[in-house]
């Protein structure tokens, strides 16, 4: 048996050692590096083509949906802001009724992220670019059940991070040091022992900007809602924007 093997061993070796050609070489890759910038001349036919399309984007994009009164800019405030009032306010008006509609349930409060909002709003005429400024990523709202003792972790979060992350219904007091010192929910004193419907984003749920304690949550709910089509349609339902800095999350 032994013997057999190396008989097909020596014969697979001949094999390979008669398909050697020395006449092989390695290849030889040339690179160059094209510019793109307005020297290139555009393609006559793929610009007639894309034209109406780019038109009609263009009009939907920008055709008017609300009138902000006055400009928000995510920096105009300590703990909280007007445009990230807003966009929490939004999320729990726009996704409130989806969740209950399904679940039975209400939201209890929504936290967002500061570094989320990614551009400001100008005052006049809000269309549906706004929105894809103020929010570009593909974020989707989803509503995790964690326990009282987790909004105390998130509690703590927010005492370490200092920073305007949009919250809505629920309100913070810190002192000058950015401890708490009082917390309630609706109104009402934080429990322990029970839990609460908090929406955010998917983003954020996963643990995105360490806000670990919305990971392994008793319970999450994805209403397939984007933030962006949360923010749109919420533009298309109003005349004029009301939104600015208020006492749900402030120093004193």
């Amino acid at each position: 048996m032994k013997l057999f093997k190396l008989i097909n061993y020596a014969f697979f070796a001949l094999i390979i050692l008669s398909c050697k050609d020395d006449s092989i070489e390695t290849a030889k890759v040339k690179g160059q590096r094209i510019a793109i910038d307005n020297k290139i001349e555009s393609n006559t036919e793929i610009k007639e083509f894309i034209t109406p399309f780019k038109e009609h984007l263009n009009k939907t994009l920008d055709s008017t949906l609300a009138y902000n009164p006055r400009a928000m800019v995510k920096s105009d405030g300590d703990l909280n802001t007007a445009i990230g009032n807003l966009m929490a306010d939004v999320v729990m008006e726009q996704a409130g009724p989806v969740f209950k509609s399904r679940t039975g349930n209400e939201i209890d409060m929504v936290l967002l992220n500061h570094g989320g909002i990614r551009a400001g709003l100008n005052k006049g005429k809000i269309s549906t670019r706004s929105a894809y400024a103020l929010m570009p990523f593909e974020n989707e709202i989803v509503i995790a059940e964690i326990s009282g003792a987790k909004i105390k972790e998130m509690l703590t979060y927010l005492e370490r991070a200092k920073t305007a992350h949009p919250v809505s219904g629920i309100q913070i007091i810190m002192n000058k040091n950015y401890k708490v010192k009082s917390a309630e929910i609706k109104g009402k004193k934080i429990e322990k022992d029970k839990t609460y419907f908090v929406a955010t984003s998917d983003y954020l749920q996963q643990g995105g900007d360490n806000m670990l304690f919305f990971k392994n949550p008793v319970g999450l709910t994805k209403i397939n809602y984007k933030l962006r089509n949360a923010i749109i349609d919420y533009f298309k339902k109003v005349d004029t924007l009301k939104v600015t800095k208020d006492n749900r999350f402030i120093r004193q």
